[in-house]
């Protein structure tokens, strides 16, 4: 009778154990991400990821395209697959490029969330859910913040031609802004930018609002075309970087569009490994922002942007 009980005991523990998610501590989670290296915006996320791997003591592999290459994107979310992780995170600046690549994630059973862009499509995708803001939403209030400064004529400067996400913050810009919209393409080189700012507002002196779409790459140069042109316009720039958060303190910058990228590099590998762990993971996309930084707040957050992470 005692072996014939201690064998139930132990198929019950065989059984109990096969029931148990993997462990946290032998997951392996794989962020894919469009965000170029030389992009500072990039490196704030992969700070937020590789604290959350620290944290929720999981393996995390960050990895992106060394340009802006849907094709090469493409590839490693392939290649993520095949290594079978116990969760994959991914951004989705073009559906239409990666669907194919995330729905093959999703059918071979990995666990898909998806940061920073794509909240629109991500679902559709099959995507657990999103973290990150709604870009058109965000461009909104961005352009009605500048509308109700007194802009009228306003200038879209987009250093990354062919990511959607820019795009919807272009298309909420001029939405919430309500006055005329020209949007400026422009690669991600600031000198190239600061130049085609500066040739931009030197042709039209009716621009009187610059909206660019990233603080690093874009704001910094298009705050400096502004002085380069000498007279009143006002500069905003979507995300965060020190030094177009100095010139928001200094009164040369209107304002920055803070998403929390932080977050949206922490809180998906959290998620997966709490998933991994015990089976959790929330109902719904968490919203990252967008949150106003204007001069009041602009000098409280130069120390933590400086230091990787906002």
């Amino acid at each position: 009778m005692k072996s014939f009980i201690t064998g139930l005991a132990a198929a019950a523990a065989l059984t109990l154990a096969a029931a148990v998610p993997a462990s946290a501590q032998d997951a392996r989670i794989i962020v894919v991400s469009h965000g170029q290296a030389n992009d500072p915006f990039w490196s704030v996320v992969k700070n937020g990821v590789t604290a959350a791997g620290k944290d929720m003591n999981v393996q995390v592999d960050y990895r992106a395209p060394e340009t802006f290459d849907m094709v090469a994107m493409g590839q490693l979310i392939d290649a993520a697959i095949n290594q079978k992780p116990a969760g994959l995170i991914v951004s989705i600046p073009d559906a239409s490029a990666l669907g194919p690549s995330i729905k093959k994630a999703v059918a071979a059973g990995i666990p898909v969330i998806s940061m920073n862009s794509g909240s629109d499509v991500s679902k559709g995708l099959g995507a657990l859910l999103h973290v990150g803001q709604d870009e058109a939403d965000a461009g909104r209030a961005a352009g009605a913040k500048l509308k109700e400064m007194g802009g009228k004529v306003g200038l879209c400067v987009n250093h990354e031609v062919g990511n959607v996400s820019l795009d919807l913050r272009c298309k909420g810009f001029a939405e919430g802004f309500g006055g005329k919209v020209t949007v400026l393409p422009v690669s991600n080189d600031p000198a190239d930018v600061r130049a085609k700012v500066k040739a931009a507002l030197s042709a039209d002196a009716s621009i009187d609002t610059v909206m660019a779409l990233g603080a690093s790459l874009a704001g910094e140069p298009s705050a400096a075309a502004v002085k380069d042109v000498g007279r009143a316009v006002k500069v905003a720039s979507f995300d965060l970087s020190a030094n177009f958060l100095k010139s928001i303190a200094a009164g040369e910058a209107t304002f920055a569009v803070d998403q929390q990228q932080y977050l949206q590099g922490y809180l998906p590998v959290a998620f997966l490994a709490l998933n991994a762990k015990y089976g959790l993971i929330p109902g719904g996309n968490v919203p990252s922002g967008p949150n106003l930084i204007t001069k009041d707040k602009a000098a409280q957050v130069v120390d933590l942007s400086a230091k990787g992470i906002r």
